[in-house]
């Protein structure tokens, strides 16, 4: 495998921040690192704070929106052949390049492929923890942890090693599969796990904030 690129930081402190509002997380921006926080943990320490955010956490919506500094940006995620039920973080992962394959390992594994400003489609996977756990209700025998040391090149002998080719390797020809010559970004929790397996990815925890920000610069709101 070869080296991967690997960016994080956009280079600008912002007073407003920037949040990404997911199933299990906040993950808040403000120009210069990114940090995870629970739901509960990010309402409490940002809540005088001034703040744009995208959500779908659907279940908060009335709670975050009551907080008067607040404001949501959803409707600014708009890309060319989108469709209907497409979730908010996907548009804005796909606004941050206009080219490329785009994949956020998270409590899900997206994968979306953009070409010139235009989204030609993708698909979705459990993410590599619910993968895990899902060996568990096959039986106890199965339950292990991800060997994060996994070398695909050598066939598995251990129970570990075992699962845990079957989760990346089968995840990785998925991608490999229609990626053809695009450049693969990655990001998410397992995101920096996920891009050693590919060569030449580029892993950008920021990517989601990227395409936020194209697109409050496009609409001028801020």
């Amino acid at each position: 495998m070869s080296p991967n690129k690997m960016t994080s930081d956009l280079g600008t402190k912002y007073e407003t921040l920037l949040a990404d509002i997911g199933n299990t997380h906040f993950h808040i921006y403000d120009g210069k690192k990114v940090e995870h926080l629970t739901h509960a943990d990010a309402i409490e320490k940002y809540k005088e704070s001034k703040l744009l955010y995208i959500s779908v956490k659907h279940q908060l919506s009335h709670e975050i929106a009551s907080i008067n500094k607040w404001k949501s940006i959803s409707s600014l995620m708009k890309i060319e052949g989108e469709y209907e039920t497409m979730g908010v973080d996907r548009k804005a992962l796909c606004l941050s390049h206009d080219s490329g394959m785009f994949v956020d390992a998270g409590s899900a594994i997206t994968v979306d492929v953009m070409e010139k400003g235009t989204y030609l489609g993708g698909f979705i996977l459990p993410g590599l923890k619910t993968y895990i756990q899902g060996y568990k209700t096959i039986s106890p025998a199965l339950a292990t942890t991800l060997d994060i040391n996994l070398d695909l090149r050598e066939l598995p002998i251990t129970t570990k090693e075992q699962i845990s080719y079957g989760i990346i390797a089968s995840v990785k020809a998925l991608i490999e599969k229609h990626r053809a010559e695009k450049q693969l970004y990655i990001t998410g929790g397992d995101g920096l796990l996920l891009t050693t397996f590919f060569e030449n990815a580029v892993y950008d925890e920021t990517l989601v904030f990227r395409g936020m920000l194209k697109a409050i610069k496009d609409k001028k709101i801020c």
